[in-house]
């Protein structure tokens, strides 16, 4: 057998016993590479995820009318100060959003604030008294509301005056000028109540409220 098809034969042979080889190799190489994009996939969509972590809103207060004072956020109403918290904490998610604070007889107290994903910040409640508040005479009626949830809104006339916990109980009351005035109860959730009165001068009157919670399609809460 001449030498150069000995040597074409051995050539063949060679590449039949490498081909196992390379194939193994490359396979090796393509796993590797798999891994590597569905690493980057999973990197890639944990990414959104952690920056839509809410952040927490924490409210600091010195003393009881601000503690009691309501807070509105982005145009909602989550409660009043000294409750939101535990299981009330407020959650936000980030970006920028207004807080708005507001108690009867004082000025709005309105701050701007941007939350950062999975961070707590903390706002210093500084009400200021409202010199042009208008406050009931001495022939003011005396009306006691029994609000359930306690902490539902309460409004006269448009105007946030507190919430169902200031206006109910034995050392608790409203004092409206007589005549009439639109009595509003609010609270995320429940359906709100509406209705107008008409109290006489020195007069002391009891009111029950009671919000039904609002339900989905399917009729649950």
């Amino acid at each position: 057998m001449p030498v150069e098809r000995i040597s074409r034969c051995l050539f063949c042979l060679w590449l039949v016993c490498l081909s196992p080889a390379i194939i193994c190799v490359g396979a090796r190489a393509a796993r590797a590479e798999a891994k590597a994009t569905e690493r980057d996939a999973l990197a890639a969509a944990a990414l959104p995820q952690q920056n839509q972590q809410p952040g927490e809103v924490r409210f600091s207060a010195d003393n009881e009318q601000e503690r009691d004072s309501g807070v509105w956020i982005d145009g909602k109403y989550f409660g009043y100060v000294k409750e939101l918290k535990g299981d009330k904490k407020v959650l936000l998610p980030p970006g920028e959003h207004e807080i708005s604070i507001r108690s009867d007889g004082y000025k709005d107290f309105v701050k701007k604030i941007v939350i950062e994903p999975g961070q707590p910040q903390t706002i210093e409640v500084v009400m200021e008294e409202n010199p042009k508040a208008i406050y009931p005479g001495d022939d003011a009626a005396e009306l006691r509301l029994d609000i359930q949830p306690k902490r539902a809104a309460v409004f006269i006339d448009d105007a946030y005056v507190g919430h169902g916990g200031d206006f109910g109980g034995r050392f608790h009351s409203m004092l409206v000028g007589p005549g009439k005035h639109r009595l509003k109860v609010t609270l995320a959730g429940y359906h709100g109540y509406e209705t107008e009165i008409n109290p006489v001068a020195n007069e002391k009157s009891r009111m029950k409220i009671v919000l039904e919670k609002e339900t989905d399609s399917t009729g649950k809460p």
